[in-house]
Protein backbone atom coordinates (compact mmCIF):
# COMPACT_ATOMS: atom_id res chain seq x y z
CA UNK A 1 0.00 0.00 0.00
CA UNK A 2 1.12 3.26 -1.02
CA UNK A 3 2.38 5.87 1.81
CA UNK A 4 0.94 9.28 1.12
CA UNK A 5 2.51 11.98 2.37
CA UNK A 6 0.49 15.42 2.01
CA UNK A 7 3.37 18.69 1.85
CA UNK A 8 2.09 21.63 3.48
CA UNK A 9 3.57 24.46 0.88
CA UNK A 10 2.29 25.82 -2.52
CA UNK A 11 6.12 26.40 -4.01
CA UNK A 12 6.44 24.76 -6.89
CA UNK A 13 10.59 24.81 -6.29
CA UNK A 14 10.45 23.37 -3.48
CA UNK A 15 7.84 20.78 -4.20
CA UNK A 16 9.93 19.62 -6.97
CA UNK A 17 12.85 19.19 -4.64
CA UNK A 18 11.02 17.20 -2.18
CA UNK A 19 9.75 14.60 -5.14
CA UNK A 20 13.31 14.54 -6.09
CA UNK A 21 14.96 13.63 -2.98
CA UNK A 22 11.73 12.24 -1.27
CA UNK A 23 9.76 10.39 -3.95
CA UNK A 24 10.14 6.77 -4.40
CA UNK A 25 7.64 4.17 -6.07
CA UNK A 26 5.82 3.37 -2.62
CA UNK A 27 5.46 6.78 -1.50
CA UNK A 28 2.94 9.61 -3.62
CA UNK A 29 3.74 13.15 -2.34
CA UNK A 30 1.31 15.59 -2.79
CA UNK A 31 1.33 19.39 -2.09
CA UNK A 32 -1.83 21.14 -0.50
CA UNK A 33 -3.13 22.11 -3.97
CA UNK A 34 -2.78 19.06 -5.31
CA UNK A 35 -4.57 17.28 -1.85
CA UNK A 36 -7.53 20.22 -2.64
CA UNK A 37 -6.53 21.63 1.06
CA UNK A 38 -6.25 25.60 1.97
CA UNK A 39 -4.83 26.56 5.02
CA UNK A 40 -2.29 29.63 5.44
CA UNK A 41 -1.81 29.79 9.46
CA UNK A 42 0.12 32.52 11.25
CA UNK A 43 3.82 31.74 11.77
CA UNK A 44 4.22 32.93 15.08
CA UNK A 45 6.95 30.66 16.46
CA UNK A 46 10.52 31.63 17.42
CA UNK A 47 12.32 28.76 15.81
CA UNK A 48 12.09 27.15 12.30
CA UNK A 49 10.95 24.09 14.16
CA UNK A 50 8.03 26.18 15.70
CA UNK A 51 7.11 27.04 12.80
CA UNK A 52 6.90 23.91 10.52
CA UNK A 53 4.99 22.69 13.71
CA UNK A 54 2.56 25.05 13.36
CA UNK A 55 1.95 24.60 9.66
CA UNK A 56 2.06 20.70 9.74
CA UNK A 57 -0.75 20.50 12.23
CA UNK A 58 -3.32 23.15 10.99
CA UNK A 59 -3.55 20.83 7.51
CA UNK A 60 -3.38 17.58 9.79
CA UNK A 61 -6.54 19.61 11.55
CA UNK A 62 -8.51 19.86 8.02
CA UNK A 63 -7.39 16.63 6.42
CA UNK A 64 -10.05 15.38 3.85
CA UNK A 65 -11.77 11.82 4.72
CA UNK A 66 -9.76 10.61 2.10
CA UNK A 67 -6.32 11.45 3.31
CA UNK A 68 -7.17 10.63 7.20
CA UNK A 69 -4.10 8.43 6.90
CA UNK A 70 -1.95 10.31 5.25
CA UNK A 71 1.62 11.94 6.71
CA UNK A 72 1.70 15.90 6.63
CA UNK A 73 5.02 17.50 6.90
CA UNK A 74 5.78 21.42 6.59
CA UNK A 75 9.27 23.04 7.03
CA UNK A 76 10.39 26.23 7.63
CA UNK A 77 13.52 27.30 6.41
CA UNK A 78 15.25 30.43 6.27
CA UNK A 79 18.92 32.35 5.79
CA UNK A 80 20.84 32.92 8.94
CA UNK A 81 23.37 36.02 8.37
CA UNK A 82 26.08 36.08 11.38
CA UNK A 83 27.15 39.82 10.56
CA UNK A 84 23.22 40.93 10.95
CA UNK A 85 22.88 38.95 13.97
CA UNK A 86 21.25 36.02 12.20
CA UNK A 87 19.16 37.56 10.58
CA UNK A 88 16.75 37.58 8.26
CA UNK A 89 16.43 33.67 9.77
CA UNK A 90 12.46 32.83 10.85
CA UNK A 91 12.15 35.97 8.63
CA UNK A 92 13.52 35.04 5.79
CA UNK A 93 10.22 34.37 3.81
CA UNK A 94 8.27 37.51 4.84
CA UNK A 95 11.59 40.02 5.66
CA UNK A 96 11.04 42.89 3.57
CA UNK A 97 7.65 41.72 2.76
CA UNK A 98 6.16 39.01 1.14
CA UNK A 99 5.95 40.45 -1.80
CA UNK A 100 9.04 42.16 -2.39
CA UNK A 101 11.79 40.09 -4.67
CA UNK A 102 14.39 38.10 -3.85
CA UNK A 103 16.22 39.99 -6.34
CA UNK A 104 15.88 43.20 -4.05
CA UNK A 105 16.15 41.28 -0.88
CA UNK A 106 19.59 39.85 -1.93
CA UNK A 107 20.99 43.43 -2.90
CA UNK A 108 19.72 44.63 0.67
CA UNK A 109 22.08 42.18 2.00
CA UNK A 110 25.12 42.43 -0.05
CA UNK A 111 24.59 46.57 0.44
CA UNK A 112 24.46 45.43 4.58
CA UNK A 113 27.95 43.34 3.65
CA UNK A 114 29.51 46.29 2.09
CA UNK A 115 32.19 46.58 4.09
CA UNK A 116 32.23 42.95 5.63
CA UNK A 117 35.57 40.99 5.48
CA UNK A 118 35.08 37.55 3.48
CA UNK A 119 36.40 35.59 6.56
CA UNK A 120 32.96 37.16 8.12
CA UNK A 121 30.30 36.58 5.58
CA UNK A 122 29.45 33.45 7.27
CA UNK A 123 26.17 32.36 6.40
CA UNK A 124 23.89 28.87 6.68
CA UNK A 125 20.99 27.96 5.41
CA UNK A 126 18.62 26.04 8.11
CA UNK A 127 15.74 23.68 7.16
CA UNK A 128 13.05 22.16 9.58
CA UNK A 129 10.54 19.41 8.82
CA UNK A 130 7.66 18.96 10.76
CA UNK A 131 5.83 15.79 10.28
CA UNK A 132 2.15 15.42 12.17
CA UNK A 133 1.48 10.92 11.49
CA UNK A 134 -1.98 10.19 11.44
CA UNK A 135 -2.16 9.32 14.38
CA UNK A 136 -1.49 13.37 16.03
CA UNK A 137 2.37 12.17 16.96
CA UNK A 138 4.57 14.88 15.66
CA UNK A 139 8.53 15.35 15.12
CA UNK A 140 11.06 17.36 13.61
CA UNK A 141 14.02 17.06 12.21
CA UNK A 142 16.98 19.87 10.96
CA UNK A 143 19.12 19.99 7.91
CA UNK A 144 22.14 22.88 7.71
CA UNK A 145 24.42 24.10 4.77
CA UNK A 146 27.21 26.67 6.35
CA UNK A 147 28.36 29.30 3.53
CA UNK A 148 29.34 33.14 2.79
CA UNK A 149 27.40 35.90 1.52
CA UNK A 150 28.53 36.64 -1.92
CA UNK A 151 29.21 40.07 -3.55
CA UNK A 152 26.85 39.75 -6.04
CA UNK A 153 24.00 37.65 -7.75
CA UNK A 154 25.26 34.32 -9.36
CA UNK A 155 23.61 31.52 -10.80
CA UNK A 156 20.31 30.44 -12.24
CA UNK A 157 19.95 27.04 -11.30
CA UNK A 158 18.06 28.11 -7.68
CA UNK A 159 15.76 30.46 -6.10
CA UNK A 160 15.28 32.93 -3.06
CA UNK A 161 18.59 33.51 -1.37
CA UNK A 162 20.79 30.68 -3.34
CA UNK A 163 22.04 33.47 -5.64
CA UNK A 164 23.85 35.06 -2.47
CA UNK A 165 24.91 32.09 -1.00
CA UNK A 166 28.18 30.92 -1.23
CA UNK A 167 30.03 27.29 -0.94
CA UNK A 168 32.76 28.01 1.93
CA UNK A 169 35.70 28.44 -0.38
CA UNK A 170 33.26 31.03 -2.10
CA UNK A 171 34.03 29.08 -5.63
CA UNK A 172 30.30 29.08 -6.85
CA UNK A 173 26.99 29.97 -5.20
CA UNK A 174 24.25 27.21 -4.66
CA UNK A 175 22.64 29.22 -7.64
CA UNK A 176 25.25 27.96 -9.68
CA UNK A 177 25.31 24.10 -8.65
CA UNK A 178 23.68 21.26 -10.50
CA UNK A 179 20.61 19.91 -9.65
CA UNK A 180 21.70 16.48 -8.09
CA UNK A 181 24.53 18.21 -6.59
CA UNK A 182 22.96 21.02 -4.73
CA UNK A 183 19.99 18.37 -3.43
CA UNK A 184 22.65 16.28 -2.32
CA UNK A 185 24.43 19.17 -0.07
CA UNK A 186 21.21 21.72 0.11
CA UNK A 187 19.80 22.21 3.90
CA UNK A 188 16.56 21.21 2.62
CA UNK A 189 18.12 17.61 0.69
CA UNK A 190 19.76 17.03 4.41
CA UNK A 191 16.69 17.53 6.47
CA UNK A 192 14.38 15.80 3.57
CA UNK A 193 16.92 12.56 4.27
CA UNK A 194 17.15 12.89 7.66
CA UNK A 195 13.31 12.61 7.59
CA UNK A 196 13.27 9.73 5.20
CA UNK A 197 15.90 8.14 8.13
CA UNK A 198 13.30 8.72 11.04
CA UNK A 199 10.17 7.29 9.15
CA UNK A 200 12.20 4.00 8.34
CA UNK A 201 13.04 3.69 11.71
CA UNK A 202 9.53 4.03 12.22
CA UNK A 203 8.54 1.73 10.34
CA UNK A 204 10.44 -0.48 11.16
CA UNK A 205 9.42 -0.59 15.06
CA UNK A 206 6.35 -0.76 13.95
CA UNK A 207 6.91 -4.11 12.10
CA UNK A 208 8.79 -5.22 14.73
CA UNK A 209 6.02 -4.19 17.51
CA UNK A 210 3.80 -6.58 15.14
CA UNK A 211 5.92 -9.11 14.93
CA UNK A 212 6.19 -9.65 18.93
CA UNK A 213 2.39 -9.51 18.95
Amino acid sequence: MKQTIIFATGNKDKMREIREILGGTDTEILSMREAGIASDPDENGETFEENALIKARAVHEILPEQYRDAIVMADDSGLEVDAMGGMPGVHSARWMGRDTSYHVKNAKIIENLKDVPVEKRTARFVDAIAAVLPDGEAFTVRGIIEGKIGYEERGENGFGYDPIFMLPDMSRSTAELPREEKNRISHRGRALRAMEEKLRALKENESADGEKR
